[in-house]
């Protein structure tokens, strides 16, 4: 799988693909840019639905679901979204006679909602939403397929959490030298892991760390992102200046945040020269690195870039989204301690909640 961006990079691609696929059959679809993605699990008994969760992907649409951070509950989805999502589902799941598990995935581009695909199974979220819910959705799947109700399993409502609950990858590539860490729609996670908080900055930063990621609490951002994404980028350089970092950037991003009235230094790419961001890297100067890789010539010039991030373990963020939940984790996380609240814990206070009937 891949995404291209112009005629020439579908045309190699093409070149390539034809020679793989089987029968020469290749899917061409539309991309939706800059659009959030969603996650959607839900029980239903071929009548009813019970919505168990809604999970925004962190990561623009694009990324796989599978290598892309996302959090229940959503963060920034309007309420009317939420309502055409839930409406979506129990609409689908009815139509087609869903009983057990299904899993839905949405996108909202330019205001519209769009269903991406549905599986009517279990999804690898399942595990996540349940331990966050506090409720068995397998086990619940399963007396639903040998005849059991919602109503009579007790499950009439949606339902909810009560903190906020980041799912994050585990990425194998220091185990292979030379591969390149950008994400994709092609899945390389091989793992994942969940951070729990009672805010999504504090919940993001557990999960990150728990995936082998220490953000930085302060130091150097190098920031370099494609030209479409020099304005996006603005308002995260702006917040990691306002958190003390120093901004170190190529040539074509330095220039939009100098334009935009920020502060950086101009460092070179490794086609351009020495000393540049690779050796940066390996002097221990940057603590902190922000790339945006679209398109093959992107991806040409920050291969050794991104390569050097993890040889070296700089953290590195390949997508805006990513950046700013990184710098909200960031910003949450100074003069903070951290609160360790273990699975079980959690499911005393829920099942004391209910005994009191809150």
């Amino acid at each position: 799988m891949a995404i291209v961006f112009s005629e020439g990079e579908l045309r190699r691609y093409m070149s390539e693909a034809l020679d793989k696929a089987p029968l020469g059959a290749i899917l061409i679809d539309r991309y939706l840019e800059d659009a959030v993605e969603l996650d959607v699990d839900a029980l239903a008994d071929g009548r009813d639905c019970v919505v168990a969760g809604i999970m925004q992907h962190i990561e623009e649409a694009g990324v796989h679901s599978g290598d892309s951070c996302c959090v229940l509950p959503t963060t920034s989805v309007a309420d009317a979204h939420l309502a055409e999502i839930r409406a979506s589902v129990r609409s689908i799941a009815r139509t087609l006679g869903v009983v057990g598990l299904v899993n839905l995935q949405f996108a909202i581009a330019d205001g519209r909602l769009h269903v991406l695909e549905v599986n009517p199974r279990a999804s690898r979220t399942v595990p996540y939403v349940s331990k966050a819910t506090g409720v068995p959705l397998a086990k619940l799947a399963t007396r639903l397929m040998m005849g059991s109700s919602l109503a009579s399993l007790g499950l009439s409502a949606d339902l909810t959490v009560d903190r906020h609950y980041v799912k994050a990858p585990v990425f194998p590539f220091i185990k292979f030298p030379g591969v390149d860490p950008k994400l994709s729609p092609e899945m390389r996670s091989t793992g994942e892991v969940m951070g729990v908080a009672r805010d999504f900055g504090t919940a993001f930063y557990k999960a990150q760390l728990a995936a082998g990621t220490r953000l930085p609490s302060s130091g150097t951002a190098f920031i370099t992102v494609t030209e479409r994404d020099h304005g996006a980028g603005v308002p995260t350089a702006r917040r990691l200046a306002s958190l003390g970092f120093q901004l170190v950037a190529t040539r074509g991003t330095c220039a939009a945040l100098r334009a935009a009235g920020l502060e950086a230094e101009e460092l070179l790419k490794v086609s351009e020269g020495r000393p540049n961001v690779v050796d940066a890297i390996r002097s221990g100067r940057i603590q902190l690195i922000v790339n945006t890789p679209r398109g093959e010539s992107s991806y040409r010039d920050g291969w050794e870039l991104r390569t050097a991030a993890l040889q070296h373990n700089v953290p590195l963020i390949t997508t805006l989204p990513g950046a700013a939940a990184a710098v909200e984790a960031i910003a949450g996380m100074r003069d903070r301690e951290l609160e360790i609240v273990s699975l079980q814990e959690l499911d005393e206070a829920r099942i004391g909640a209910r005994a009191d009937g809150v």
